[in-house]
Order: C-alpha cells, then structure tokens, then sequence
C-alpha cells in the first residue's frame, strides 16, 4: 500500500490596523492540526498595535514583515513570493479559520490531483464573532464565476504552482482581486466545492465591504472588459450570447453592494438592468431585489425582521 501523499501549506494573513481582530486570526491559524504548514504574516507598517501582537508569536511563524505596501494585493503577492508550500492560501486579519479546515482541504486536493483551487463554505461573523449568516456555494465552473457567483476568500486553498502560473493577484484592482485570480486559476484547471464550512468572515465597521461597498461595482464590470480580451472567455461569452448573463451578473453584483452600502434606489436601478439582460441570472437574488424596493417605500424593516427571524432558524 502506497503511502499518501502529505503536501505542505502556507497559510499568509494580510494585516494593517486590525489589532482588534487579529489575535484571533493568528491563533485560529497556529491551532490548525496539520504538521506540514508554515505560517506568513505581512503588515502594511501598522501604527496600533498589531506589531506587539505579531511579535508575541513569532516564534512559532515562518516568516514575518511590518513594512509600508501598496495595498492589500500587494502584501499578500509577497507572502505568495515567500511562501514554499505545495499548497497556499490567505486569511485577512480580521476573518477566521475553523478547526480542521487545513486538514480537510489538503484531504480534497489528495482527492483530485488535477485540482487548482478548492473552497468550502463560509459564516458570516460580526463584530463580536456571533454568527448572523450561512454562506453555501454550488459546484461552480469557469462560466459560473463569470456571472459573478462570488466564492468567499477565506475558505479557498490553491496549488502554489498555479498561482505563480497566473502571476499572483493584480495590485490595480483594490476590491475583486480574489475573483480576479479564481477566474485565471478556473481557466487553468479544475475548482472543486466542498460543502463544509472552512472559515468564518467578518463583517465589521471598517471593513472594506461596508465602508467601501460602493465602489465593489466599478470594479465588476473592469472585470467584464477584461473577461473580453481573454480568448478562452470571450468565447464563451459568443455562444448563445452568454454575454448577457456576464452582464446580468456585474449589474446583480453590483446591486447587492449598493444595497449593503445603503443606496436602495440605485441598487434597485441595477437589479431592474439585470433583469432586463437574463432574469435566470438577477431573480438568483430576488429577495435583495424585494429588500431594496421596500426600503424605496420606508418598509426596509420588514426585510431586516424576515433576515433577523431566517437566520435564528
């Protein structure tokens, strides 16, 4: 009987002024059960204080920097660049790892050698850490992510070889880089969903998606552009015009972060463009399309009680 196969991992946390957050993250890293794994951390040259908290567990981590960057894309391509695991993957300082998840993921990749990026399911977490929603994706392909079903960050693991193959993350984009790389990683070779929760992400008050919600469109749709100068996309895109579900999807994707930014009318405007372009496509989120026009209509909380009562079931 051939012994299995056991790849390293590298697991790298992006950091710039979340010493609220970040101790948890670290420990959530260093008590994962799996012996070949190194542990990265690269802060943007933090002024709280993130550097003391590093400091207390740099003993038992691979490498370390604190040190001015040119933004989130850029620290993590230099834990990408430093890490020597078969396997890697990031967690922002704020987000969670959950016991096991590196063990499981490393499982999966065992099970499918042709694999680039695998993902599992997320929490969505608060302030406190109390879990207010259940993230659940499909086994979603390359045309599937090009419609914008969006993965959650946190729960994705990936050859390193293939992430140095698509040349790391690209620094211009501030918001969707994630997406950015599993598009280049699911034209390469195969995504696999396992559907067990690997990760919690949090949500909090000066986190990028809530403070910065409404410029996560503009970026969606530079994806679309790009998407059309990549051969293999762009023809997808011809056939049967799949453009239009391209499309639908930036116009729901942006909706969605209109609506988490507050802007109930303009995201309704852009649910209404979805619809018009591929109904299959915007009716995915109806009921964020029915929460933006009650919050048209002052009703927004009925929305926020139905939300409230579905997750405490």
């Amino acid at each position: 009987m051939t012994e299995q196969y056991t790849p390293s991992v590298s697991i790298i946390t992006p950091s710039f002024n979340q010493a609220d957050y970040l101790e948890e993250t670290i420990q959530s890293v260093l008590s994962q059960n799996y012996p070949e794994m190194e542990y990265l951390i690269v802060d943007g040259g933090s002024t709280d204080e993130s550097v003391e908290i590093i400091e207390r567990y740099a003993d038992q981590l691979a490498w370390w920097v604190s040190e001015p960057d040119k933004g989130q894309s850029d620290g993590i391509n230099k834990g990408f660049r430093k890490a020597t695991g078969d396997i890697v993957c990031w967690v922002n300082s704020d987000d969670v790892l959950m016991p096991q998840a590196v063990e499981k993921a490393v499982k999966v990749f065992n099970e499918y050698p042709d694999a680039a990026m695998i993902y599992g399911d997320v929490y969505s977490i608060d302030e406190t850490g109390k879990t207010f929603n259940e993230m659940k994706y499909g086994d979603w392909g390359l045309k599937d992510l090009m419609q914008f079903s969006i993965i959650g960050q946190p729960a994705v693991f990936m050859r390193r070889e293939a992430v140095h193959a698509s040349d790391y993350l690209e620094v211009s984009f501030q918001y969707l880089m994630d997406h950015h790389l599993w598009l280049r990683l699911a034209q390469e070779g195969e995504i696999v969903h396992v559907p067990e929760f690997f990760a919690k992400a949090r949500y909090h008050g000066e986190a990028k998606n809530i403070v910065q919600a409404a410029n996560f469109g503009v970026e969606a749709f530079r994806l679309v552009g790009w998407m059309r100068s990549q051969p293999k996309m762009s023809c997808l895109m011809k056939e049967d015009h799949f453009w239009k579900k391209v499309e639908a999807g930036a116009h729901r994707f942006n909706a969605r972060y209109l609506l988490d930014a507050g802007l109930a009318k303009q995201a309704f405007r852009e649910y209404r463009k979805s619809f018009s372009l591929s109904p299959v496509v915007a009716l995915k989120e109806w009921h964020r399309w029915l929460f933006s026009a009650l919050s048209i209509c002052g009703l927004g909380f009925l929305g926020k009680t139905y939300y409230a009562m579905k997750n405490k079931s």
